[in-house]
């Protein structure tokens, strides 16, 4: 890469040199889906900007190459071949001297002054170590602050592979990140779709894809859609779907946590002697007994009466909650009866809490 040819990966993600992996992580997603070419058909302009986070991004999850871009700048690649074939020894620029080329990396300030004392051997120049290349030459190239074109010496390039994003543990070989071609969606279901199970069809750039929902899933679940997701353009790779679960509310039925949840309401005549009530449930109607003096709030328990579990036929639980609903449009005859039982009550429901005080 030529001096005039460094990129600031740092400005180019808009982050700072102390960001961390994650806000790399965050700022390079963001920035991909905004340049991606899916999302920018035709523009040459968006194209290269996504190659260049890429690029940027390539460097900078890399905990090696981006400690050798934090100390080499645009020579961390020949820095990083140099390392590999042994030049500079186990301490790199300024440790050990010596090394399979025979080099003495010790006498070198920096990577850049060895490839200007290179360079100047190429060119017949009398630059040695110890002694910067630039005042050998006493000149410089318009625009190129070193003097120097070192393109020949290596280009960063696209060179972006999602198989690389999806980073792994050099050490534990877990998998810490998606990769970043990897794309999410919003799959809205309604309770019955969720409770039995159901199969949608979809178009994902221009290709139908059915897919199959298994009865039971959760507000959350996510289902993924292996190689759906967006093209890597240079490798065509793609990367995954993930379809996040949405659920629509349901006039009756509510799944809490595993239980699914519902509310009857019974006469105040029902709460007082108790009764035999019908209770829709995902499978039918069914009869329940409310036992006398329950109070407003109380829930009976329906057991395998509730949410598919995903291993087995077993049902979570039905969990009812009962709600004492007085009448609003009396008859005479009711009105009367509640006079006389008002009457005629023996006992103070907020005797309890006569003598509450602050």
């Amino acid at each position: 890469m030529a001096a005039t040819d460094f990129k600031d990966y740092y400005a180019i993600l808009g982050v700072s040199k102390t960001a961390s992996a994650d806000e790399i992580k965050r700022s390079f997603r963001k920035l991909a889906r905004k340049y991606h070419p899916d999302v920018n058909p035709d523009n040459k302009k968006a194209e290269a900007k996504f190659k260049e986070v890429s690029e940027a991004y390539e460097v900078l999850s890399d905990q090696d190459k981006r400690t050798k871009y934090d100390q080499f700048g645009q020579y961390w690649e020949q820095a990083d071949k140099a390392g590999a074939s042994g030049f500079g020894g186990p301490g790199g620029f300024g440790g050990p001297s010596g090394g399979a080329s025979g080099v003495d990396f010790g006498a070198y300030g920096s990577f850049e002054d060895f490839v200007n004392e290179l360079l100047g051997r190429m060119g017949g120049g009398g630059a040695g170590p110890g002694r910067s290349a630039r005042s050998s030459y006493g000149y410089q190239q318009a625009g190129n602050p070193s003097g120097f074109d070192t393109s020949g010496f290596g280009s960063s390039g696209f060179g972006f592979d999602p198989r690389t994003a999806t980073r792994t543990s050099r050490t534990a070989g877990k998998t810490v990140g998606r990769s970043p071609f990897d794309q999410e969606a919003a799959l809205k279901l309604t309770l019955s779709e969720a409770f039995q199970g159901t199969q949608k069809r979809f178009s994902i750039g221009g290709e139908s894809v059915t897919v199959r929902i298994p009865a039971g899933v959760k507000a959350g679940s996510k289902i993924r859609l292996k190689g759906k997701g967006a093209a890597n353009p240079q490798t065509q790779q793609r990367g995954d779907v993930y379809l996040t679960v949405e659920l629509a509310p349901h006039p009756f039925f509510k799944l809490d946590g595993n239980n699914l949840t519902c509310e009857i309401p019974i006469a105040p005549d029902e709460a007082v002697l108790g009764a035999k009530v019908s209770v829709p449930t995902p499978d039918g109607s069914v009869t329940v007994s409310v036992p006398a003096g329950i109070k407003s709030g109380q829930s009976l328990r329906l057991k395998g009466k509730g949410w598919p579990q995903k291993k087995g036929d077993k049902k979570t639980d039905l969990l009812v909650k009962v709600v004492i609903t007085p009448p609003t449009d009396l008859s005479e005859q009711e009105r009367s009866l509640y006079e006389q039982i008002k009457a005629s009550r023996s006992s103070d429901p907020r005797s309890a809490i006569a003598n509450v005080k602050l």
